[in-house]
């Protein structure tokens, strides 16, 4: 049961609650011995306040004047208030979460937008016969990158290499093809190169040989 619901004892005891929380609370008072004690523990309190209500305008010197209706605004107030620490409960479980939702986007934001998605390209070589798939992801360091790749004339070691906008090569990742092996191998590997710096990529044989070159768009 809400801890809200059992703090609502002494609002209900003063008649503060609207209708619809009261019925609620009514609700909860026949399954919880603990509040319908506290309600009977408010009962003189509540015959004070409602027997000062109706002497207030007799008994009170008019230049004290607090007025017939000095126990309704205090009562006014008591709504207000907790209405006012409902919203806030309400506001804070909404702000956590959006916070929860939203946190790795507006980390993406302060960073400088939202992250590239990865960039996937394949070829075929003809005279090769050696067909490759390159899937690429920006990353802090550079790039991550994903090869699959089908080549029947093994054996023989082979290797991935990013070629650069300026020439410059790196070795992303190496792997052997056995003999006759005419399944897909998928190996990952890493360049410094970012995706947009990278011109193209190459699946070269140990010997240097190149089996076939996957151009970005």
């Amino acid at each position: 049961m809400s801890l809200e619901r059992h703090r609502d004892v002494g609002a209900y005891a003063l008649g503060v609650l609207d209708e619809a929380e009261a019925f609620h609370f009514e609700d909860h008072l026949m399954e919880c011995p603990r509040c319908t004690s506290h309600v009977a523990e408010f009962g003189p309190v509540t015959r004070q306040l409602m027997l000062y209500r109706r002497a207030t305008p007799r008994l009170v010197h008019p230049a004290v004047r607090p007025g017939p209706r000095l126990l309704d605004r205090l009562l006014g107030d008591v709504r207000a208030h907790r209405r006012a620490r409902r919203r806030r409960t309400l506001f804070a479980v909404a702000a956590t979460a959006v916070a929860a939702v939203a946190g790795p986007w507006l980390t993406l934001a302060a960073q400088g937008g939202s992250p590239e998605p990865p960039a996937r390209i394949a070829a075929t070589d003809a005279r090769s016969g050696v067909w490759a798939q390159v899937t690429a992801e920006d990353a802090a360091s550079g790039s991550r990158v994903e090869l699959k790749v089908r080549d029947g004339a093994g054996p023989r070691t082979c290797r991935l290499v990013a070629v650069g906008h300026d020439g410059s090569e790196q070795t992303v990742t190496t792997w052997a093809v056995h003999r006759h092996e005419a399944g897909e191998t998928t190996v990952e590997g890493s360049a410094a190169l970012h995706p947009d710096q990278i011109d193209r990529y190459e699946v070269r044989a140990e010997s240097g040989e190149r089996l076939v070159v996957l151009d970005p768009p």
